[in-house]
């Protein structure tokens, strides 16, 4: 490995010649001294470059070339850092283009660069420290969560991509060729949770790439995204399952705060409200219902804006949905079957998490499969699981891109992630 020092390491080297590595954020030359700024994913530095170093002077730098610097660690009052690098040694290790497809650096016009353009050239906008933070948040949150699920005994597993069958009934899966035959893929892990559950693994937390064949163009959906799922048994009704996901996320955004990543503390529990209660609400206040079964994005932005007046979270639980918004393995109410023990979760007007507490008994969710047209035939693996016992459990799918995109107040989805997939992109 190339000895150097991490940037934001340099106070502690005050008076002393070491080796930092990095790109070059900025560069001007001012005849007979030169000043460039170094940045590393820890944070940038000043150089000054004097004629003295003459093999130093001369280097011939270009905007996001990779150096190695060898100099002097010096107090500099004049720049935020309070110290600076008098540069004695540059190695240029990989040369760039003179000219940027796409700005890294802060320069005038740089926001005003659209989003096509930015995806087009991911790897360069993700140079930007800004953007670079994304997936510090990523890493945290996932971090604190996963902390808290292990430490309540949950089990990770990894479920296939590839199905025979769609998760989830509707259109909107891609089927692909599978040899003579063909697959689709997954929409959820959900099946494979519940067989998880089935086999006797009482609470599993599982990661993985999600498939939704929607066209969509809005600032919510992809194509693909990354979910994060868990499902435990024994539970007695779907608030069991909404306890568990707000214990996790308080974890995951204390560990984000204890990083410096964020300023917003988590007060649990979250509100509840059924969704017939939240239409109550939303008539009150003159906002149109747009969907009978459901809530539209106007919808979700204005009840977590009022339950945010009302008690100051960001965060709320709308609960009880209409069979006909769910799918057909979720409980139904024994006292008002034609609702479900389900929820959706919202945060900052936007739904992160859709869970429930999933039918076990087969005789009661091979009713509702016929009741929702679905092939019995198709479904008979995923039917299996319950016909040798299986317990009482729920669970969440969560999409961590949403959460990270409301975190940051990104403008789309896409932003929070890695490389997005979209009806019309698939680079690169």
């Amino acid at each position: 490995m190339i000895k150097h020092t991490a940037i934001n390491q340099l106070k502690s080297h005050l008076g002393e010649v070491i080796t930092i590595a990095g790109f070059v954020h900025a560069f001007r030359d001012q005849g007979k001294i030169k000043f460039a700024r170094i940045r590393d994913a820890s944070g940038s530095i000043q150089l000054v470059i004097l004629k003295n170093y003459e093999s130093a002077f001369k280097a011939e730098l270009t905007i996001e070339s990779v150096v190695l610097v060898t100099g002097l660690v010096k107090e500099a009052g004049q720049v935020p850092e309070g110290i600076e690098i008098e540069a004695q040694e540059f190695v240029v290790l990989s040369e760039a283009a003179s000219i940027l497809p796409i700005p890294v650096a802060a320069e005038k016009g740089a926001d005003e660069v659209d989003i096509v353009n930015r995806l087009d050239y991911r790897w360069l906008d993700l140079r930007k420290p800004e953007n670079q933070k994304i997936f510090y948040v990523w890493t945290e949150l996932e971090a604190g969560m996963r902390e808290y699920l292990f430490k309540e005994g949950f089990t990770q597993i990894y479920a296939p991509s590839f199905m025979s069958t769609a998760s989830e009934s509707g259109a909107e899966v891609f089927e692909v060729k599978y040899f003579q035959t063909k697959a689709y893929l997954a929409q959820s892990p959900q099946f494979y949770k519940q067989m998880a559950i089935a086999s006797g693994i009482e609470k599993v937390f599982m990661v993985g790439p999600v498939f939704r064949a929607e066209l969509s163009f809005t600032t919510r959906h992809m194509t693909e995204f990354t979910g994060w799922d868990f499902e435990f048994a024994y539970v007695d009704s779907h608030h069991d399952v909404m306890d568990m996901e707000e214990a996790a996320l308080k974890s995951g955004f204390a560990r984000l705060k204890a990083k410096g990543l964020i300023e917003e503390e988590i007060t649990v529990p979250f509100t509840r409200l059924t969704l017939a209660e939240v239409k109550a609400k939303l008539a009150t206040k003159g906002i149109p219902s747009e969907k009978v079964h459901d809530l539209s994005p106007v919808e979700e932005r204005e009840i977590s804006a009022l339950i945010k007046e009302e008690t100051g979270s960001n965060f709320l639980f709308v609960t009880d949905y209409p069979i006909a918004a769910r799918p057909f393995y979720h409980m139904r109410h024994e006292d008002n079957p034609g609702l479900t023990k389900s929820f959706d979760l919202l945060y900052k007007g936007l739904e992160i998490t859709t869970g429930a507490q999933r039918e076990h008994r087969i005789d009661v969710l091979t009713k509702q499969a016929q009741e929702k047209g679905m092939d019995e035939k198709s479904l008979a693996d995923y039917l299996n699981f319950f016909r040798f016992g299986c317990p009482p459990h729920g669970g969440v799918g969560i999409g961590p891109g949403r959460i990270v995109q409301q975190i940051l107040g990104l403008a789309s989805v896409k932003e929070a992630t890695f490389l997005p997939r979209d009806v019309k992109r698939l680079r690169p």
